[in-house]
């Protein structure tokens, strides 16, 4: 589920366009609150995976501070990180 770059995302479309990303990926549902790495669904290699997709997809270039496994630990968090780097709020 890929969105056209410029159009403005709610964190609900970032919700679902992420959890089709990772259950795609790792062929199991995901809530959006589960620990994917306390589950073992996201290892090192795939977090760098999941970095490419995030900046891709939603435009955004995560360095410095943001780059952290808590800001890639659920799809709340990603979804929470895209809205901030984007200036963005839940619409």
């Amino acid at each position: 589920m890929s969105t056209p770059t410029g159009q403005a995302e709610t964190a609900q479309s970032i919700r679902e366009n992420l959890t089709e990303f990772l259950q795609g990926r790792t062929r199991t549902d995901v809530a959006p609150d589960v620990d994917l790495f306390a589950t073992g669904l996201v290892t090192s290699l795939f977090a760098m995976e999941l970095l490419v997709h995030v900046e891709r997809t939603f435009v955004v270039q995560v360095a410095g501070p943001d780059l952290t496994l808590d800001n890639f630990r659920s799809v709340n968090r990603m979804t929470e990180l895209v809205l901030r780097l984007r200036g963005g709020t839940d619409a």
